[in-house]
């Protein structure tokens, strides 16, 4: 495959380290509003930010000027957050060449239209291929070199796998995907349940109760995704419940750690404000209330995690209603005479 110009906009943690992936195989420049950040990847190879002790791909070159990052774009990656995705989107339209592939990073929903990221670029770049790119992936672990995988999500499978070889490396390997709803529903969910097992940890209720909640999860992730279109082997894959696993279980995740520290009694917009980047889970969980109640799909967890992050109840009330009260069949509301147990 001959060279295609990768244009990757936003200057985060991942999207610094998609394009340092891509930079390995591809002519990469990565678009950033901090002119400092776009000066440090220029001359030290470093995002000094957000991934100070992680040297970046010398070929990779930054740049803050959005319309010419745009217009050389052969393949446009959107690595800025959910509330972004549009704007951003917006802007590019006017520079961006037809046909142009456009890949989402961001996981989570449009709060006034819960739309998904997907949707979004398509409502503003229309006529383009569009995909996500997603899975069990912390950056610093990328970044690292440690082995990890992802999925490309693509209704035209075709171009998703010749865009394998713009992100795939020694060390990061990517699968093509057909479903993209249901890898971009993965995504999406598994913030809030990282919110969850995020709070068991901070309350230091040990390995079996946070095993507990994580496998609660997935039947709820899979239970909504399912019932909003995708397909229940996504939502058991690398897109799903992998992104689950290692969101839920790591300390380096933002939704991990926004939930640890509410379980320790912090309150929230105190843990918000010193975050440098955003806990899409937080705002996701709104989002996934409304839907569950449109379904009417059963989703405990995200009900109390909306009421501890929307609400101010207590990261203890939730646990202990969850870990101590009426028990049933495991499989939930499927196995009820009545069928599904009841909306969020």
């Amino acid at each position: 495959m001959h060279d295609l110009r990768v244009t990757v906009l936003g200057g985060g943690s991942w999207g610094t380290t998609v394009a340092h992936l891509s930079a390995h195989n591809m002519p990469t420049v990565l678009w950033a509003r901090d002119d400092a950040t776009v000066d440090a990847i220029n001359t030290r190879h470093r995002n000094e930010r957000y991934l100070p002790a992680f040297p970046l791909h010398p070929s990779l070159q930054a740049t803050t000027d959005f319309a010419a990052a745009v217009s050389r774009a052969d393949v446009l990656v959107l690595g800025v957050p959910t509330g972004a995705v549009r704007a951003t989107a917006q802007a590019a339209a006017p520079h961006l060449g037809p046909w142009t592939p456009a890949i989402s990073l961001a996981k989570g929903f449009e709060e006034t239209t819960q739309l998904r990221m997907t949707q979004i670029i398509e409502q503003e770049l229309p006529g383009r291929p569009v995909g996500v790119l997603t899975g069990p992936n912390l950056a610093k672990e990328v970044l690292s070199g440690l082995p990890a995988a992802a999925v490309l999500a693509m209704t035209e499978l075709h171009i998703a796998s010749r865009l394998q070889a713009v992100f795939t490396t020694p060390t990061f390997r990517v699968f093509t995907h057909h479903d993209v709803l249901g890898c971009e529903l993965g995504g999406a969910l598994k913030n809030i349940y990282a919110i969850a097992a995020g709070s068991v940890e901070g309350r230091q209720l040990g390995d079996n109760a946070r095993a507990a909640i994580i496998t609660r999860s997935l039947a709820e992730l899979i239970e909504l995704g399912t019932c909003l279109g995708g397909e229940p082997l996504t939502l058991a894959g690398l897109a799903g419940m992998g992104d689950l696993m290692a969101t839920c279980i790591s300390p380096q995740s933002r939704n991990f750690h926004v939930g640890r520290e509410l379980g320790r009694g912090r309150p929230l917009q105190e843990v918000l404000a010193e975050m440098d980047q955003v806990a899409e889970g937080v705002k996701a969980v709104r989002v996934v209330r409304e839907l569950a109640r449109a379904h009417k799909v059963s989703m405990p967890i995200a009900a109390h995690v909306y009421a501890v992050c929307h609400e101010g109840r207590s990261p203890e009330w939730a646990q202990d209603s969850l870990l101590r009260g009426r028990v049933g069949h495991e499989a939930g509301g499927r196995a009820t005479p009545a069928g599904r147990s009841g909306a969020v």
